[in-house]
């Protein structure tokens, strides 16, 4: 059975890989995204087995939003570039 109930075609996207966070443009280096999250600064990575991890997608998206969100609210303090 699939997760959720859903066609396969219907199936939102779950996880994302270490390659896959670049494309999804995330521009740090495996390292630096190891001592964000043990920072606490950066979503839980999810073991998947002995050698293969993987993010969250909807966490990773949360995470970008963020970004951008405190970006917006700096960069609304009147200030002209």
């Amino acid at each position: 059975m699939l997760p959720f109930g859903r066609h396969p075609m219907q199936l939102e996207r779950l996880l994302v890989s270490k390659k896959e966070l670049k494309a999804l443009g995330i521009p740090y280096s495996f390292q630096h995204i190891a001592r964000l999250e043990k920072d606490g600064k950066f979503p839980q990575r999810v073991q998947l087995g002995p050698c293969r991890v993987a993010w969250r997608y909807t966490e990773v998206c949360a995470w970008v939003a963020e970004r951008v969100a405190l970006r917006d609210r700096t960069s609304g303090d009147g200030s002209s570039f």
